[in-house]
C-alpha cells in the first residue's frame, strides 16, 4: 500500500468479498477514518538544446517551474470556487521533486507533481488540461498512481461497532477524513461501504523522523479492536463463529 501502485491492494481486491474491512492506518485510538482523498502523480520532463546562460531563452528549469506555477495557480482558483474552507474538498498539488542536468549539448529538467484529489473530481478533465499546457510549453508528461477519492459513513455496522467499542473504554469517538490515500481507495469501491481505517498513532507524523506510537495508546487500540471484532462476530452469527472480515495493514 505504501507504493504508488498499491499493488497489494489491487491484487486482493477481486479475489474475495469480505463483509467488512478494517485497514490498519494511524487515526489515533479514539478516532476512526472513513474517507481518503484521491491521488494523481504527474511526471514531467523538459529537454532543450543547451544555450548560453546570458542569452534570452528560458532554461529547461525555468520552463519546468513555470509549468508548476500554472498548476499551483489553477488549483488555488479551483479551490476558491469549489472547496471553501474544507481541505478534504480541496484540489492539492505538491511539487515533489525537480532535478536538472546538462551535458553541454542538451539540458534536461525532470519533475514530479503529486495531486491530492477531492471526491467526485473530474480527473480526466485535469489530465486534458495538463496535456494542453504541456503542448504549449514543450513539456513531456506521464501519469501514474491514479486513485479516486473514497468515503464511507458513520452509520455502517462496522462504524457503529467502533462507536460502541470506544465508548466502552470511556472515550468519545471522532470520525476523520484524510487528505492522503490508503487501501480504502482501492478496495472500497469493490468491497463496499462497510469499511474503516483505524490504528494508534498520529497520522500527521507519518513518514517523518518523529513518527511514533505511545504505548498507552497502542494498548487502548488493542482493547477497542478486540471489542469491535467480538461485536462483528455476533452480528455475523452465533457467538464464537468466524466473521467474514478482512483486516489489512500497511
Amino acid at each position: 500500500e505504501e507504493a504508488a501502485t498499491s499493488r497489494g491492494a489491487h491484487a486482493v481486491a477481486g479475489r474475495y468479498q469480505p463483509s467488512a474491512c478494517i485497514i490498519g492506518e494511524p487515526s489515533g485510538s479514539r478516532a476512526v477514518t472513513i474517507g481518503y482523498k484521491g491521488r494523481l502523480l504527474v511526471e514531467g520532463c523538459v529537454e532543450l538544446a543547451s544555450s548560453h546562460s546570458a542569452g534570452p531563452r528560458q532554461s529547461s528549469s525555468e520552463v519546468a517551474t513555470a509549468f508548476w506555477e500554472r498548476v499551483r495557480h489553477h488549483a488555488a482558483e479551483w479551490n476558491t470556487q469549489h472547496a471553501g474552507d474544507s481541505s478534504f474538498a480541496a484540489l492539492m498539488p505538491t511539487l515533489r521533486t525537480i532535478n536538472s542536468e546538462q551535458n553541454g549539448l542538451m539540458e534536461r529538467t525532470r519533475f514530479v507533481i503529486g495531486y491530492r484529489l477531492p471526491p467526485n473530481f473530474d480527473t480526466s478533465a485535469l489530465r486534458d488540461l495538463l496535456r494542453y499546457w504541456a503542448g504549449t510549453d514543450d513539456v513531456q508528461l506521464g501519469f501514474s498512481g491514479e486513485e479516486a477519492a473514497f468515503q464511507s459513513n458513520r452509520a455502517t455496522p462496522l462504524a457503529r461497532a467502533f462507536i460502541g467499542a470506544i465508548r466502552a473504554t470511556g472515550e468519545q469517538v471522532t470520525f476523520k477524513h484524510k487528505t492522503g490515500t490508503s487501501d480504502m481507495n482501492v478496495v472500497g469501491p469493490v468491497w463496499g461501504q462497510d469499511i474503516v481505517a483505524y490504528g494508534p498513532g498520529d497520522s500527521s507524523l507519518d513518514h517523518t523522523p518523529n513518527e511514533h506510537i505511545r504505548v498507552d495508546e497502542y494498548l487502548h487500540a488493542i482493547d477497542v479492536l478486540e471489542h469491535v471484532l467480538r461485536t462483528m462476530i455476533q452480528q455475523e452469527g452465533l457467538p464464537g463463529q468466524p466473521c467474514n472480515a478482512a483486516i489489512t495493514c500497511p
